[in-house]
């Protein structure tokens, strides 16, 4: 196979999984009107790292295949931002995000240094996420709200940007995230299955 054409197959891929990548988990959400096993603090810690990333890449001229599916997930993850503070009873909070948010993005985009600085805490950011959802997957010891499907889609995603980035722009700080968020996905993936395989078991007793 021609190195365009897998690199063609890898950023459409990415984009097709990244287009529905939240859906699973936004429909279990609904399903069970509840949020328990879904860590907000994870969820907010991804966004300021998707934010961060998008802001990156655009900033420097990368080329629209290599981040265009940022934009789509942080659209919803905001969704999936509103459900849980709804199921938590502090919908309100929302507008105070939003505000933040915006305010945070505009700020990066201000001087070169600070987008710099924040890109090269982004992997720290992005895996601190992944680590709140493991701590908040810990604690419950309760997966039955985690969509296993959205953290498979998660993982290879970000294994599949790995060779697009390496491929097109070489990026070290954008490789070293990258490879970080797979290990991390596929850790937070593998506790999902073995909780709702526990549960399970636990039910057929």
């Amino acid at each position: 196979m021609q190195p365009d054409t897998l690199l063609h197959i890898a950023n459409f891929s990415t984009l097709f999984m990244c287009m529905v990548l939240k859906f699973p988990q936004i429909f279990v959400l609904m399903r069970a009107k509840s949020a328990s096993g879904v860590s907000l603090k994870s969820l907010l810690l991804e966004l300021i790292g998707f934010i961060v990333f998008v802001t990156y890449q655009m900033y420097y001229d990368y080329p629209p295949p290599t981040y265009l599916e940022y934009p789509i997930l942080i659209a919803q993850d905001a969704i999936l931002l509103l459900l849980i503070l709804h199921y938590n009873g502090s919908l309100r909070m929302g507008l105070l995000y939003a505000f933040l948010f915006v305010g945070g993005w505009r700020l990066l985009t201000l001087k070169k240094w600070i987008i710099d600085l924040a890109m090269s805490l982004c992997t720290f950011i992005s895996a601190a996420s992944k680590f709140a959802q493991l701590q908040c997957l810990w604690s419950s010891k309760d997966a039955a709200q985690v969509s296993t499907s959205t953290w498979a889609m998660a993982t290879y995603t970000c294994f599949a940007r790995i060779y697009t980035t390496m491929a097109t722009t070489g990026d070290t700080q954008v490789l070293v995230r990258f490879g970080v968020m797979t290990l991390l996905n596929l850790w937070v993936l593998l506790t999902v299955i073995y909780y709702q395989r526990a549960s399970r078991s636990k039910k057929k007793d």
